[in-house]
């Protein structure tokens, strides 16, 4: 028997950037972090910045996703992005010379509306990062993993 799945879509204004089948859909929503399994009762909801986990079996991916809506409904989630990036997609010394920006200008005597600004720039900058090193974390965790069954 095979394992019921349910169909994930994550779209942006630019393209498709994912349309398979999944095991576990865990997303960033404004009132804290939402997992989604098989046979979940319809729902709507809005999504914060935050890294969007792919769980299918024994693998995961994940993938940074910058508000939006999401909609789940007779095993499909669909979610309507602002915007997307997968790890391959995040030009980190960039990010980081953001980040580094943003840190220099929190030191500088701004309104509120720049403030309000640079705080979503940094935000942004937090989960690019953070979903840039989960490649590099999950081979050193299977590195690690191989030396341990050695």
């Amino acid at each position: 028997m095979t394992a019921k799945k349910l169909r994930l879509q994550i779209a942006t204004p630019e393209k498709l950037k994912f349309d398979e089948d999944a095991s576990m859909v865990i997303m960033r929503c404004i009132t804290g972090d939402m997992g989604i399994l098989p046979d979940h009762e319809p729902i709507s909801a809005i999504l914060d910045y935050g890294v969007l986990r792919i769980i299918d079996g024994e693998i995961e991916r994940r993938i940074a996703v910058f508000g939006g809506i999401a909609q789940v409904k007779d095993n499909k989630v669909t979610i309507l992005a602002n915007d997307a990036q997968w790890p391959e997609d995040i030009d980190i010394a960039f990010v980081e010379s953001e980040r580094e920006r943003m840190l220099r200008r929190s030191q500088e005597d701004l309104d509120d509306l720049e403030i309000q600004r640079d705080s979503v720039l940094m935000r942004r900058t937090l989960v690019q990062i953070e979903v840039s090193a989960y490649p590099l974390l999950s081979k050193m965790e299977h590195k690690d993993h191989e030396e341990t069954d050695k």
